[in-house]
């Protein structure tokens, strides 16, 4: 199938599973930055009841999740399946939670998730986020802006935890020579920091994999790369500085 017509395809048969109320279109597909090999995501809205054997019936290839299967939170589940050689990932979207979510991020207020893949974890923003970048292929979602009390809020608090990540290393493992362990807090504290600084701007974030170039802490790479048992408190602090500088110039 041609793009177009697999797109469709695959929008219609998530559609028409019961409970589903809306299907978009996320990822670089929807910002129109894929390549050619890119994979295509896909999230159903459901309101009340959704059965995730109803996916499995239909008989695409894959894995199909239970709800809460991808840790709960409001990440809570979907599938990596390939349909017409293809890899798509359906994405479960409780929307009674998308909508507390809503309420909650114009409110100024957000959780802390983990979630596989993700050094920084993710904000409960982030299905809000979804609905601002995605392309809705079936139904009505609301297309949210980006809160100013959300602007205001959230840059503090995950550079909180960026600065206590460093701290915590420069303290704990940079001067006992623990390079692995040295290096993992300034990748997520870069990472948490990046948070910072897209939230400041008012930028939504959906996933980790261009967070540090859009916030332009690309250069964590080189600090990373030139780590020596003997380098790791000056790296630190490098990292601190850096991360300090690009969440000060973002506000």
């Amino acid at each position: 199938m041609e793009d177009a017509q697999f797109q469709a395809h695959v929008a219609d048969r998530l559609a028409a599973l019961p409970g589903v109320r809306a299907v978009s279109l996320g990822g670089s597909r929807a910002q129109g930055v894929h390549r050619p090999d890119s994979d295509w995501d896909f999230a159903l809205y459901y309101r009340g009841r959704f059965d995730p054997q109803d996916l499995r019936d239909v008989g695409w290839a894959g894995e199909v999740s239970e709800l809460g299967g991808w840790g709960g939170g409001v990440f809570n589940g979907g599938a990596w399946l390939q349909i017409d050689g293809r890899h798509v990932d359906v994405h479960y979207r409780d929307l009674d939670e998308v909508e507390h979510q809503i309420a909650e991020a114009r409110a100024g207020r957000f959780e802390w998730q983990p979630l596989m893949f993700h050094l920084a974890g993710i904000p409960s923003y982030l299905v809000v986020a979804e609905l601002a970048i995605n392309q809705v292929l079936h139904g009505d979602l609301p297309r949210p802006e980006y809160p100013e009390a959300l602007r205001k809020a959230a840059p503090p608090v995950w550079w909180e935890r960026a600065s206590a990540e460093l701290t915590y290393a420069r303290i704990n493992h940079a001067p006992h020579g623990r390079l692995t362990e040295t290096a993992g807090a300034i990748a997520t504290a870069a990472c948490q920091a990046a948070h910072a600084v897209l939230a400041a701007r008012g930028e939504w974030v959906t996933n980790e994999k261009r967070l540090l170039t859009r916030a332009g802490l690309r250069d964590v790479d080189r600090i990373i790369a030139e780590l020596t048992a003997a380098s790791l408190v000056a790296a630190v602090d490098e990292a601190h500085a850096l991360c300090d500088a690009a969440i000060s110039e973002a506000r």
